[in-house]
């Protein structure tokens, strides 16, 4: 297998942390998305939608979006598992992990793209050109605090995200934790106990570095 990505790229980084919880080792393909050579006739011809991360097998397929590339190694390599193990572990991991996705990180990047000066018209990430929209800054960031407080609520009663046992969804947090930091400078706020210590204990863990 091959992965497409870029090391800025905290989607592709989502990915790699997933590899690495799994012990799998794919060839790691860089993507500068600095220099556009996401919109360059190579990558288009792999990902149309201009976006990293994209795995690669070995027969050419390639798979794009990042819940579907988790999906796809979790069956392909089950152990150890990250998206559960029965109905209902898979049906409430997805869950969080959805939730995290929409309030916490989709946020993150709406922010800043409808922020950065360097991605006027390029508000949306993609083929397609979109104008900022500046409005969308102030929601998008008081959206994100709320994740924060309710994670902080969720991990007040219960080790990681989605239970008892670390999983996509504690993976999703991490990086919209850290994403948000970066990106918005929004750091866990000091009172959010709960989601300060989950966040110190995950990111102990080996592939929090990848």
């Amino acid at each position: 297998m091959k992965l497409y990505h870029a090391t800025s790229s905290p989607n592709s980084r989502r990915v790699r942390i997933l590899l690495a919880e799994k012990g799998l080792t794919p060839t790691l393909i860089p993507v500068d998305l600095g220099k556009g050579e996401q919109h360059g006739d190579a990558y288009r011809a792999i990902n149309p939608r201009h976006v990293v991360p994209v795995l690669v097998l070995d027969d050419g397929t390639a798979i794009g979006e990042v819940p579907v590339i988790g999906r796809y190694l979790e069956d392909i390599h089950p152990s150890p598992s990250l998206f559960g193990t029965t109905p209902v572990q898979q049906a409430v991991i997805s869950m969080w992990d959805r939730r995290i996705e929409q309030e916490g990180f989709a946020s993150v990047m709406e922010a800043i793209r409808n922020k950065a000066p360097g991605l006027k018209s390029r508000a949306i990430a993609g083929p397609h050109d979109y104008e900022q929209i500046p409005a969308l800054v102030e929601r998008s960031t008081q959206r994100v605090k709320n994740l924060f407080a309710d994670m902080n609520a969720r991990l007040a009663e219960a080790p990681y995200a989605a239970g008892e046992s670390f999983s996509v969804a504690d993976i999703t947090l991490l990086v919209t934790v850290d994403f948000a930091a970066k990106a918005i400078d929004l750091p866990i706020p000091e009172e959010l106990s709960a989601l300060r210590r989950w966040y110190d204990a995950v990111s102990m863990r080996a592939s929090a570095a990848a």
